[in-house]
């Protein structure tokens, strides 16, 4: 935790043991102050955890993956219900070990509602999910599809899972990373791509509720930037705000604004 005036406090430090290990996405939190993230590694069997923070800095084990059919080493951060349901992704395990798209009850029982196939459906999800009001999951895989360059995928309240988009690796963009698509009131999906692009490095893009992509803006590995491993977060007036990983003025990575 660090406060208003810039003070660090750390509140789990991981043994890489049953608590977890290599947490390489964000936490969340609720009215109650609890934090909630997960760790790729770790864990009962290694293969990673789901994890609460209380507000006394006491960690809980909510699900410890076994690597097999329930998921293993989930990379990306979760997100949580009006039930207080945990929902995320895992980039291993499965019944194909392509990844699997999972629930946490409040009771710490894990649901698979997908699992990959590693073929037209996708493969390796690195990123989290996005919900909508429905119930409606969405997503993208790093790998997969029709072109094996990764998709945008939805998975529907009966675990029905349908492409929404399927990049080809050109212009349209390719191997979509840590992204937590944003999504806005009309239903249009917004991401980023670590590759594909006009110069390979990358793109913005939108996925309208037809299933057509746009691509916002497509990067040049210079001063704009190069190779976005997160998604975007919405500003005012429709602005879309990210980070690219390379690039700018001494390759060291950008903030970027995409305006409308």
């Amino acid at each position: 935790k660090v406060d208003t005036t810039g003070h660090s406090t750390v509140l789990h430090n991981f043994t890489g043991g049953p608590d977890g290990g290599d947490p390489y996405g964000g936490v969340i939190r609720d009215s109650n102050g609890n934090l909630y993230g997960t760790a790729e590694l770790g864990g009962s069997s290694g293969a990673g955890v789901v994890f609460k923070i209380d507000a006394s800095a006491n960690e809980t084990v909510l699900y410890s993956f076994t690597g097999g059919a329930d998921g293993g080493y989930p990379l990306g951060s979760l997100i949580r219900d009006p039930k207080g349901n945990l929902y995320g992704t895992t980039n291993g395990g499965g019944v194909s070990g392509a990844g699997v798209v999972f629930k946490i009850d409040a009771s710490g029982n894990e649901t698979v509602l997908y699992s990959f196939t590693g073929g037209v459906d996708g493969a390796y999800p690195l990123g989290g999910v996005t919900r909508d009001w429905r119930g409606n999951l969405y997503g993208t895989t790093n790998q997969g599809g029709a072109s094996g360059a990764g998709v945008v995928f939805k998975i529907d309240v009966s675990g029905n899972e349908t492409v929404v988009y399927s990049f080809t690796g050109g212009a349209d963009g390719a191997y979509p990373q840590w992204v937590q698509l944003a999504r806005d009131s009309a239903g249009n999906l917004y991401g980023t791509t670590a590759g594909g692009g006009a110069s390979t490095v990358g793109v913005v893009f939108k996925v309208d509720t037809s299933c057509n992509e746009t691509v916002l803006h497509t990067f040049t590995g210079g001063s704009d930037g190069a190779n976005p491993l997160v998604g975007v977060t919405f500003g005012p007036g429709g602005r879309l705000y990210g980070t690219t990983a390379f690039g700018g003025q001494t390759n060291a990575g950008v903030v970027f604004q995409v305006k409308p």
